[in-house]
């Protein structure tokens, strides 16, 4: 197939949650695709533009429905924004029917490479550990060559991509120590889903700061693996709709200063369309509506510490955004079409 003279049919399966109606606003202004179903089964039956207003205007006939797997198999893609643990029970399915759909899961389930490791952080067994395989880890600035031409993505979230892009080119150009690494990263509120739950009403949230899954966050594994580091990972909720933080410090391997590192970042970032990196310090406001992560570094003499910063948009870059650079690369595309780098502010 020729997929950049033609309009690509896409399925979003979760499509009611934040990550899938993200997913529907980007697709919305996608020149080479088309969402054909949108499937929400808590929302069946209800209107894209009822539950999402802003949608309204791009999607006036499309209807919620319930997931049925012949209702996305002949999409040229399916785009899986469920939560944790729900894709394994349907990707078997949906790769097994034969009709070349495209996968990208933009939930942990495909992430990890070892199923135990699974097992261990989310304390259950995988249902579909030989399909692990068949998904390239969808990070492109790292990992492109195997996302290219791949059947299936597993789209890293918000947490993993902000630490990952800051800490993998220092680790692998053996800047850092690779163990000892201290990951703080704080989040908006839209990371937790749209149901709400009793920690993220307004009343909770307003006004407050907290740190949550101490010394033991499943995320934690996933950072290891994509980043090459071992890492004490403590995620913050913020008190902000969107927007991810990652601050990341780790102990230099030898001689460094803050130049090397910025350099450093230059060159292993030279022509990513979608990383910006500066002395200025990240900016979570800077990245709101875009697939862009912003990164800087120090070296701090003082303390003997190196600090390495990544903010980006937890629903742009750190999930919807990232998916669909991931779906473009699939089938064949430029991977920036229908994907912006520059933030909306104020």
């Amino acid at each position: 197939m020729l997929y950049d003279l033609v309009m690509l049919s896409v399925a979003i399966v979760g499509a009611s949650g934040y990550a899938g109606a993200e997913l529907l606003r980007i697709l919305a202004a996608h020149p080479a695709m088309a969402v054909v179903a949108a499937t929400g089964d808590t929302q069946a039956g209800v209107a894209v533009g009822d539950l999402y207003p802003h949608l309204g205007p791009a999607y006036p006939e499309l209807v919620f429905s319930s997931y049925a797997l012949e209702n996305v198999a002949d999409a040229d893609v399916v785009f899986l924004a469920l939560p944790h643990g729900a894709s394994q029970r349907i990707v078997p399915a949906l790769l097994d029917a034969g009709t070349g759909t495209k996968v990208v899961d933009l939930a942990a389930d495909f992430r990890l490479r070892d199923p135990a490791v699974y097992e261990e952080w989310y304390g259950e067994t995988h249902q579909a550990p030989d399909h692990l395989d068949a998904f390239a880890y969808g990070l492109p600035e790292l990992f492109r060559d195997s996302v290219v031409g791949a059947a299936a993505v597993a789209a890293p979230g918000c947490y993993p991509t902000a630490a990952a892009l800051a800490l993998a080119p220092l680790a692998g150009a053996g800047v850092i120590q690779p163990d000892g690494v201290i990951v703080d990263a704080a989040s908006g509120v839209s990371g937790a889903g749209r149901p709400a739950k009793p920690h993220t009403t307004f009343c909770a949230v307003d006004e407050d700061f907290v740190a949550y899954g101490l010394l033991d966050h499943r995320h934690t594994p996933e950072i290891e693996q994509a980043s090459g580091a071992g890492v004490l990972f403590t995620p913050h909720l913020a008190p902000m709709n969107r927007g991810i933080l990652a601050t990341c410090y780790a102990r230099p391997a030898g001689s460094v200063d803050t130049d090397d590192l910025l350099a450093l970042y230059a060159d292993a970032f030279a022509g990513e369309p979608f990383v910006t990196v500066s002395d200025h310090s990240p900016s979570t406001k800077a990245t709101l509506g875009s697939n862009s992560a912003h990164l800087t570094a120090r070296f701090d003499p003082r303390t003997g510490w190196v600090v390495a910063l990544c903010a980006l948009d937890n629903l742009g870059k750190g999930a919807s955004g990232q998916a669909v650079q991931c779906a473009n690369l699939l089938c064949g595309l430029d991977e920036t079409t229908g994907l912006v780098n520059v933030g909306v502010y104020p």
